[in-house]
């Protein structure tokens, strides 16, 4: 459970419901042959795994058939978005004239729904109580901008709107971890392969850093902000990641942990982590 600095669970609607999609993530993006995937995959080809009702033929075996990547990945409710409302519910095999058009809209929508859902949790913050009026102009901008046809969703410049929200975001990240002493103790945000369990992370600045492989066994990381910070295959287990702030359910999905890593209550336990 999260603490009362925050609800216990983000807006729904900007979390990935496979159910509703029309297999986006599996046929729009591109992948290559390495650690994360198996075979080369080009924009636009579906997935050979993905079968005729959108679902994945080996989704609860992912892992075990290379496809490591895919585990990773969080569309942040932008596939149902685009597939339901956006092209209301008509599929790209159903109208194939527009398949290309979709495809080039969905990772467009991603990124507005990734802005939304930091926006939703600020939004949750009380410690940034003084900013939740410019937080719902923000999420109500960028909300209209979802709501756009294809063609005007195809011409937004997506890289200008997450500058200006970054700004606000930067902030809510100020607020929260503003009372613990260890807030902007790290000059480097490079964590590579470091063992930091004997690291006191509480509060800490870690936007960005780069915490590939690190050890993070047991450590306490509450009320940290971790947006944008680079978990693959970060070692997590055991530690206490409640109250972190903007930390994703794909960063947790790219971290190893275990039965006995606290996390925040709207990021799931992934499927694919050991007892």
């Amino acid at each position: 459970m999260m603490s009362n600095s925050a609800h216990k669970q983000i807006n729904n609607t900007l979390l990935s419901d496979c159910s509703q999609c029309f297999g986006l993530c599996c046929v729009a993006l591109p992948y290559a042959r390495s650690a994360d995937f198996p075979v080369d995959k080009a924009a636009g080809t579906a997935c050979q795994n993905l079968q005729a009702n959108y679902q994945c033929r080996i989704h609860t075996a992912l892992q075990e058939h290379g496809y490591k990547g895919c585990t990773v990945y969080e569309c942040f409710g932008a596939g149902q978005k685009v597939s339901q409302f956006t092209y209301e519910g008509v599929s790209w095999r159903d109208q194939p004239e527009t398949a290309e058009e979709m495809f080039a809209v969905f990772p467009i929508m991603q990124q507005l729904h990734e802005i939304l859902y930091y926006l939703d949790e600020a939004l949750l913050r009380k410690e940034a109580k003084s900013l939740h009026q410019e937080l719902q102009q923000a999420y109500e901008e960028i909300k209209g901008c979802t709501l756009l046809p294809p063609s005007a969703l195809l011409k937004l410049d997506v890289s200008s709107l997450r500058s200006d929200i970054s700004v606000l975001l930067r902030l809510v990240g100020e607020f929260v971890g503003q009372k613990r002493p260890n807030r902007n103790q790290f000059k480097s945000v490079d964590f590579v392969g470091a063992d930091c369990r004997k690291q006191d992370l509480r509060g800490a600045n870690l936007r960005g850093a780069l915490m590939i492989a690190a050890d993070l066994r047991g450590v306490n990381l509450r009320s940290a902000e971790l947006l944008g910070a680079d978990l693959r295959d970060t070692n997590i287990s055991r530690a206490d990641l409640r109250d972190t702030i903007f930390l994703t359910q794909a960063q947790v999905n790219a971290a190893r942990g275990n039965s006995k890593t606290k996390l925040p209550g709207h990021v799931q336990r992934p499927k694919h982590w050991p007892e």
